[in-house]
């Protein structure tokens, strides 16, 4: 093949030739760039991306996992606290106990206790619908801060306040108490 180039490379001139082996050397570049450096080149810029999208995943999976420890945790917590609950507790006595020690008892229009069973799960969601009239402001904060505070795991689901009619300061007051019970 050399041969055969030789007699056409003899009858071209000194610029003709440089041209000729200009072009030569842009093809060979461009092949060398095209077929080596440019697949390195995006190789390269296909790990930076894959690194960049794995280190998000591993963030995420960082923070799903202190979100795990964390209910892991609170439910321990809560499962402490279910055992220290007396024998036999229940929600609606607990409450009457509770007004009777703040001095209300005799304020409770209603009771009205709800118990729902929770699919897929031992406990039972246990709710109070109470109604009370004629309490004075302090007599509710107390009530309430009673059971908010308790060790009972028992929290206020819907408060309604609104003032007695006869304009003493009393309130009438209808709440839902609500707990879970095993």
């Amino acid at each position: 093949m050399i041969k055969a180039i030789r007699p056409i490379l003899a009858r071209l001139n000194q610029r003709e030739k440089v041209a000729l082996g200009m072009g030569i050397a842009f093809v060979g570049i461009f092949v060398f760039v095209k077929f080596f450096i440019f697949p390195f080149v995006d190789t390269r810029e296909r790990l930076e991306r894959s690194l960049a999208v794995h280190t998000r995943h591993y963030e995420e999976i960082l923070q799903l996992r202190a979100s795990y420890l964390e209910m892991q945790a609170r439910a321990a917590q809560s499962k402490i606290r279910f055992e220290r609950r007396r024998r036999g507790f229940t929600l609606f006595s607990f409450l009457e106990e509770l007004a009777a020690q703040v001095g209300i008892k005799d304020r409770i229009t209603s009771m009205k206790p709800m118990n729902n069973k929770l699919k897929d799960s031992p406990y039972t969601q246990s709710l109070v619908d109470m109604k009370l009239n004629g309490i004075s402001m302090e007599q509710m904060t107390q009530f309430i801060y009673r059971i908010e505070t308790s060790q009972n795991m028992i929290h206020i689901r819907r408060l309604s306040l609104s003032k007695k009619e006869d304009d003493k300061g009393l309130l009438n007051v209808i709440l839902q108490v609500e707990t879970f019970e095993v």
